[in-house]
């Protein structure tokens, strides 16, 4: 079965669709996709699809939408090539019943969320190695794979917004390395516009502010450089009472002292986390 969960819900075995278009079937479905091949328990299936007010008939209701899903996979694998001597796939050799919940069973097809986290922790060894090109590369084919938001597509409850956040979390940090390493490729003009969008949208994030402003300042463009940080100090300031941290105001001293095509000193970069943090926004900072 291959997946696809980084925007619109997906899920196609032998090529076709068996993903369903009623709402509460779709949210079954996507709990099940993002935990491929793991047991996902009928509690937590049901506090997605009710929340804390689950109805008396949760677990029978649960047990529709599954036998819905079911069928819909039982008429992708009618396209199954027979092989002698193999048992045929039934529904629910894919959809299996497990004591305490459901596994939704891949058969080494395709996840987009597993092949993103592939892609990104590769990227991030190559930024570790020194590798910025390699890094670039497989970051961007990383953020590459996302479509729109996760689950864009589907009712979400409690489970699957928390996931979502988790989801764009990790999203945001590929991305805040991906932009990192073309910086270290010099590859600031190309970055402008990127950016200008990115500030627009994370009023607060301050490692993207930081390297808006390393951006700016190597495209010899200081006093612009200087107004994003003061952009962002108000938007802190008046949103969230906060100070830009003492990394962001070296940073943009040393702007201030600098002359625009004189290249700021960069420090060697952090590992990046083993799993992001939801938080304020604020973010990794930029090497200065």
């Amino acid at each position: 079965m291959d997946i696809d969960v980084l925007g619109t819900l997906g899920a196609r075995e032998n090529g076709v669709s068996v993903t369903p278009t009623a709402p509460k079937p779709r949210q079954v479905l996507a709990c099940l996709a993002l935990h491929a091949d793991q047991v996902v328990p009928v509690g937590g299936l049901i506090e997605e699809l009710w929340g804390g007010t689950p109805p008396r008939s949760a677990r029978t209701t649960l047990q529709t939408y599954v036998l819905q899903l079911r069928e819909l996979i039982g008429a992708a694998l009618e396209k199954d090539v027979p092989v002698e001597g193999v048992p045929r796939r039934s529904a629910k050799d894919v959809l299996v019943t497990s004591p305490g919940g459901y596994l939704l069973v891949t058969g080494g097809g395709t996840s987009d969320v597993r092949e993103f986290e592939r892609l990104a922790g590769a990227g991030y060894r190559a930024m570790d190695a020194g590798d910025f090109p390699g890094a670039a590369r497989k970051l961007r084919d990383a953020l590459g794979l996302w479509t729109g938001a996760a689950f864009a597509d589907v009712h979400t409850g409690t489970q699957l917004q928390m996931e979502a956040r988790r989801l764009e979390e990790s999203r945001l940090c590929a991305l805040d390395q991906r932009i990192e390493a073309d910086l270290r490729l010099g590859r600031h003009r190309e970055l402008l516009a990127e950016l200008t969008v990115l500030t627009s949208r994370y009023r607060t994030h301050e490692n993207l502010h930081a390297q808006f402003m390393l951006a700016l300042h190597r495209s010899g463009r200081r006093s612009e450089a200087l107004g994003v940080y003061h952009r962002l100090r108000g938007t802190l300031v008046r949103d969230l009472g906060l100070e830009p941290s003492a990394r962001l105001r070296r940073l943009q001293q040393s702007i201030l002292v600098a002359a625009p095509e004189t290249p700021l000193p960069m420090e060697h970069p952090a590992p990046p986390p083993a799993g992001p943090p939801a938080g304020s926004g604020r973010g990794r900072m930029a090497q200065v």
